[in-house]
């Protein structure tokens, strides 16, 4: 990995929630957790400045309040505050193997993480820390998708890189047709004409106005992440 010279100085690494637990369970793994240290790792010992987004799935999922009748900001609301929760959780996991990291909320939560301001954020990553950029946009309404693309154009990464299971975006699903095909490379224009979710209609506009480059992997693929950070094309896909 020490030869491995990255093409992004800044990048913005999106999970899900889901990616905090253990397969289709419930609740924040702690050996998940360390599992994602341990790949953020790899990326920051290469030089490259690092933030994150994570979801709430393995917390709270708001469609399930909001189809029992719960009010749709204050299911929103809710799901900000357990990203906060896997936020800490990750940072926990990143200073125990001693990567300096910096929580900062969109919601105030003064006693625990620092308010999310564009400008210190930037200054922890050129001062080497890693920042979980935690409580998606701080408004009811938005997906973390739309946190991690407004994040992202704030902070002037280079990159979103959307970490999945999938190991890229395919003409089909590639767990049902065998003949599926992986797109190394996709323009925005053709994610719209083929009509591929690969985020939310939002995001996806935000990183299309900012040209924001998105990166679709399979995080848990082990050279995947540090390979696609050399500009390898052979992993993921790249949609720009």
């Amino acid at each position: 990995m020490t030869n491995v010279k990255p093409v992004y100085k800044r990048v913005l690494l999106k999970f899900s929630g889901e990616a905090m637990s253990k397969e289709g369970k419930l609740g924040i793994d702690p050996d998940s957790a360390e599992v994602i240290a341990t790949r953020i790792k790899q990326v920051y010992e290469l030089g490259v400045e690092v933030a994150v987004v994570i979801g709430a799935g393995n917390l709270w999922r708001g469609s399930m309040g909001v189809e029992r009748g719960m009010d749709q900001a204050v299911a929103d609301y809710m799901g900000m505050i357990a990203t906060v929760m896997n936020g800490m959780a990750l940072q926990d996991a990143l200073q125990r193997i001693g990567v300096e990291t910096r929580v900062q909320t969109a919601i105030q939560m003064q006693s625990i993480a620092e308010p999310y301001i564009r400008l210190r954020a930037i200054r922890h990553m050129e001062k080497g820390r890693v920042v979980i950029l935690a409580g998606g946009t701080g408004n009811p309404f938005f997906t973390t998708d739309t946190a991690a693309a407004l994040r992202a154009a704030e902070i002037h990464a280079d990159i979103v890189i959307k970490a999945t299971k999938v190991d890229g975006v395919y003409s089909a699903d590639p767990f049902k047709v065998n003949d599926a095909v992986r797109f190394p490379t996709l323009s925005y224009r053709e994610v719209m004409e083929r009509d591929l979710r690969v985020m939310d209609m939002t995001a996806f506009a935000l990183c299309k106005e900012n040209k924001m480059p998105i990166l679709i992997l399979d995080f848990w693929g082990e050279t995947d992440l540090i390979k696609a950070i050399a500009g390898d094309t052979s992993v993921g896909t790249l949609i720009h």
